[in-house]
């Protein structure tokens, strides 16, 4: 069930990426404020790959946004390599965005139309430099041949005489081409062909261990993340749920809306009886008027009194895995858990 605390986070020492009590609110006029992220925390190790996963509408995006500064949080606090970006000016803000890069959802809208291939890659570089035209076009070469994509015949292109797939490794190589140490990619392959989607998973994975990434993979689908990430997190409706290491999670869900998640993944076997999973009912409420306690709990077949009045915390079910629920389909490996990191 969603909830807060910040039990499962790391020293800070450890991690490259800290976000730390969450907030993103949007007015909408006459008092009224769309919850869209609310007070969530997670840590990111360098060379770690985060998936975050929810049903749509959960805060996701949000989220991914909101570490690039982009609107900023309401509230709480972004740390990259010890540096609070909450508390920057706007300026030092553009600098550290070198280190910060985005993927987007859609490939192709993401891609400026009017210009070419290469000067949409090469953009960043006319900021931060090399300011010299040939120094540029061989580190946007270089990027471009690692994603899989000519350089030569895509330099004077443009981005409606290639494929979705491509213009998604393009817009890898121009997130790439300012070397950062994280990525945040937003549903990179949703908009794309399965066989298409397998080619970009492995891409990424590639590009990680050849480059050092540290990335923070979005997905609604927890059958996308199953294999590139270290680490999982459940979100939902702006809370976190769920957060452990991948194969724990797959393997033993302790939140029922995780569990849910997982079962409506596709499973390629026509014997499957349909009539055996469960199915999530009701809709999603509203993040303008979002439920008390739980934010789960209106959907939620385990819910009790105390998920209307009591929000759940984070707590630990075994090492690295922590629910917050008042009632996990997997006890607690302890009954009292600190809510901060060195409290």
């Amino acid at each position: 069930m969603a909830g807060s605390g910040t039990a499962h986070l790391r020293p800070a020492e450890d991690v490259l990426l800290r976000v730390e009590d969450l907030v993103v609110e949007f007015p909408q006029g006459r008092g009224r404020v769309v919850h869209a992220v609310s007070g969530i925390s997670f840590d990111i190790a360098a060379g770690e790959t985060l998936g975050l996963v929810g049903e749509s509408g959960c805060g996701k995006s949000t989220t991914g946004r909101a570490v690039l500064q982009l609107p900023p949080p309401t509230s709480g606090s972004v740390t990259l390599d010890g540096e609070d970006l909450t508390g920057v000016g706007s300026g030092t803000m553009r600098e550290r965005r070198t280190k910060l890069q985005m993927i987007f959802q859609d490939p192709i809208s993401s891609l400026n139309p009017r210009r070419t291939i290469g000067e949409v890659v090469a953009e960043p570089l006319g900021v931060w430099g090399p300011k010299k035209k040939d120094a540029q076009w061989e580190t946007v070469a270089r990027v471009l041949d690692d994603v899989g994509i000519d350089p030569g015949v895509a330099r004077y292109k443009r981005p409606h005489e290639f494929s979705g797939g491509q213009c998604q490794r393009i817009s890898i190589a121009r997130a790439l081409v300012m070397e950062p140490e994280l990525i945040i990619c937003d549903e990179p392959v949703s908009a794309l062909d399965v066989s298409i989607q397998a080619q970009i998973l492995n891409l990424l994975e590639d590009l990680k261990k050849e480059h050092g990434l540290t990335l923070v993979f979005i997905a609604h689908d927890l059958a996308v993340v199953k294999n590139i990430s270290d680490r999982v997190a459940v979100m939902y409706l702006g809370k976190m749920c769920e957060i452990s290491e991948a194969d724990e999670l797959y393997a033993n869900p302790a939140h029922p809306y995780t569990e849910v998640l997982l079962e409506s993944s596709p499973i390629p076997d026509p014997g499957i009886d349909v009539e055996d999973v469960d199915v999530l009912e009701g809709d999603l409420p509203s993040p303008l008027a979002p439920p008390s306690g739980c934010r789960f709990r209106t959907r939620c077949t385990r819910a009790t009194d105390v998920c209307t009045t009591d929000e759940p915390q984070m707590r630990r079910i075994s090492e690295e895995h922590y629910v917050a629920c008042h009632h996990p389909l997997i006890e607690p490996a302890e009954t009292v858990v600190s809510v901060g990191v060195g409290e």
